[in-house]
């Protein structure tokens, strides 16, 4: 598999004005803000935030049965797959993203300065898949599928009292993608976390978990974000947050369904 111990690259801030999505107010920092780190905060900071373990997870071994094998197996090959924009089927894909986030806006190319609307770095949202693969696009428009209407209420930042420096949807939701890679531990042949285990349990039942559970944690990490009063310095504490919070929920006995989580009420409501 692909090493996303670096993925993640730099992040751009995006400055908050007013509510709704304020398109001419996406930007990149200046050179100052660099070399000060307010830039390039996300992929250091979160790669520091998904790989931390308990000390005593890499003694622990999970046995699987055959049917969780295999969905593991399955789920496995989706995050071996990297953008690709050669390949058709991957176009389509962003372009059916653009579609589902702005329906009345006409997308001019794959490449475009419009990509910045949705919270890329630039203007070729491919360079941005690198940290998450194509999985991490496959999130994304399954939220926007499934979830419309929290999808929209994240992407125009619709929701509570937003910071002055808000962080760019798109690339945070790559980077939601690798965080819950690392949490859940999916690169290894067996899990070693007792979370990563109790995962499969749920993939078994529904070969869409990972899916589902993208979307609970992006809802999730923007609930934390406001209670936190955060703003793009934060992320790194947010995510945190996040994962503490979903690593608590899905050990929870009672919990028999990714729809039983607390958390997926956030998506509901």
């Amino acid at each position: 598999m692909d090493d996303r111990g670096s993925g993640g690259g730099s992040f751009v801030a995006v400055r908050r004005i007013s509510q709704g999505l304020d398109r001419s107010n996406t930007f990149q920092t200046s050179s100052a803000e660099v070399a000060a780190g307010s830039a390039a905060w996300l992929g250091r900071g979160l790669s520091c935030v998904c790989a931390q373990r308990r000390e005593d997870d890499s003694r622990q071994s999970f046995d699987l049965t055959p049917a969780q094998e295999d969905c593991l197996m399955r789920l496995q090959n989706r995050l071996d797959i990297a953008y690709d924009s050669s390949i058709p089927e991957h176009q389509e894909a962003l372009r059916a993203l653009w579609e589902a986030a702005f329906p009345e806006e006409e997308l001019h190319g794959l490449i475009s300065e419009q990509w910045k609307e949705m919270g890329w770095q630039g203007k070729d949202p491919s360079t941005d898949f690198r940290g998450g693969g194509f999985i991490s696009l496959e999130n994304l428009l399954y939220f926007a599928r499934s979830f419309p209407k929290s999808f929209q209420d994240l992407l125009r930042k619709q929701e509570g009292d937003r910071s002055m420096w808000e962080y760019p949807f798109a690339v945070a939701g790559v980077n939601i993608t690798f965080m819950l890679i690392q949490m859940l531990d999916l690169e290894a042949v067996k899990p070693r976390t007792l979370v990563g285990a109790t995962f499969l349990k749920f993939l078994s039942d529904n070969e869409l978990a990972f899916d589902l559970l993208y979307c609970i944690a992006f809802k999730l990490m923007d609930h934390q974000w406001l209670a936190m009063r955060a703003s793009y310095m934060d992320f790194n504490a947010v995510m945190k947050s996040t994962r503490h919070q979903l690593e608590t929920e899905l050990l929870e006995k009672y919990i028999t369904r990714l729809e039983e989580l607390p958390s997926y009420m956030l998506l509901t409501r």
